[in-house]
């Protein structure tokens, strides 16, 4: 049983992890995602893409809420603009893919500096309305400026090629989105063990005594808002392309809650829980279809015309039962049975 976590060597501190049994874990799951796309037809590689892209987003959430501690409910309009971008650059200007990506990240950082910069004093609530506010600012600019963005039209969002390798059906276009999972996963764990980082959770922990101890809390908190705002707006240009059409209908406020809720159910802070959350809650309308289909044709009736409300719903269950039951997550539970497992039997 490993008793602590004592590093000899600079090459152990520089190591994301020195366990061998984590090691088989992530090649288990990297060769799980490598042959999904040869034991899931249509729906279901497109219900495991749906979830990567809610993960990628739920992480870049979590850099700022669940590292640093500021609530934000501005999650669409850095998609929106992400998506936006990604598409404005590929379809009507003609800017290669990669640069599109790019751009989808640029485009929704440059917009949290200026949402970031008169809400750095505000925390909590306060917050939560301001960046609440920059969603609804944003969704009524993209529909003001129907020359760029095409209004209420949309845009049409072909598949990207890269490097002339076309991922034009949907087991490639799940390798693209796998791959830009496993950078934004890369990413954060190595912003996580950074000096940033680490100043980030000393902010959430506590503001005053990180203060005291030299953080500058207004930068920390920039550099928290716009490392989150890129990553969301990469899952923006992805969610998009998911759907072919970019429109500011398609990225609506349940999609700002549901962020919230991944991070809750899967275990604030935690990037594994994050992609937990994202799994759970993206499967939960799927199993709700399935408990419903079981209760006779009136509940299907019923599901099928209220499907938005029962989700809604459920999503506010949800919330409500980790909060009050489980705090921690769905990592927590696992910490748990995993603390279990070892003290067993002189935990009891």
């Amino acid at each position: 049983m490993r008793s602590g976590y004592y590093k000899e060597t600079i090459v152990e501190h520089i190591n994301l992890t020195d366990s061998t049994l984590q090691r088989a874990w992530i090649g288990i799951g990297l060769l799980l995602v490598i042959a999904a796309p040869f034991h899931f037809e249509f729906y279901g590689l497109s219900l495991i893409t749906l979830m990567m892209i809610t993960a990628i987003g739920a992480m870049g959430l979590n850099v700022l809420t669940g590292w640093t501690g500021l609530i934000s409910l501005g999650q669409t309009a850095f998609m929106v603009l992400g998506a936006y971008a990604y598409a404005i650059s590929t379809e009507s200007w003609g800017w290669p893919p990669l640069l599109g990506f790019v751009l989808a990240g640029i485009v929704p950082a440059i917009a949290s500096v200026i949402v970031g910069v008169p809400s750095l004093r505000l925390t909590g609530l306060y917050l939560a309305i301001t960046t609440l506010a920059s969603a609804f600012i944003v969704n009524h600019l993209v529909l003001e400026f129907d020359g760029l963005t095409n209004g209420s039209s949309g845009i049409f969002v072909n598949r990207p090629v890269i490097f002339g390798y076309a991922f034009d059906t949907d087991a490639k276009f799940y390798y693209l989105t796998a791959g830009f999972g496993i950078l934004t996963i890369l990413a954060c764990l190595n912003l996580r063990r950074s000096r940033i980082g680490r100043a980030l959770i000393a902010i959430r922990d506590n503001d005053n005594a990180a203060r005291v101890m030299g953080i500058d809390l207004r930068a920390y908190k920039l550099y928290a808002f716009v490392a989150s705002s890129f990553i969301v707006g990469i899952s923006g240009a992805l969610y998009g392309i998911f759907l072919s059409f970019v429109t500011v209908d398609g990225f609506p406020f349940l999609l700002a809650i549901e962020a919230l809720a991944i991070l809750i159910v899967g275990g604030m802070g935690s990037i594994a829980g994050a992609i937990l959350g994202a799994v759970f809650l993206v499967g939960l309308p799927e199993v709700t279809s399935f408990v419903f289909s079981w209760m006779g044709s009136s509940a299907q009736s019923l599901l099928s015309t209220s499907a938005h409300e029962i989700k809604g719903l459920l999503y506010g269950l949800i919330i409500i039962l980790f909060l009050r039951l489980q705090p921690h997550g769905l990592m927590g539970l696992w910490q748990d049975a995993r603390r279990t497992w070892t003290l067993w039997p002189l935990k009891y």
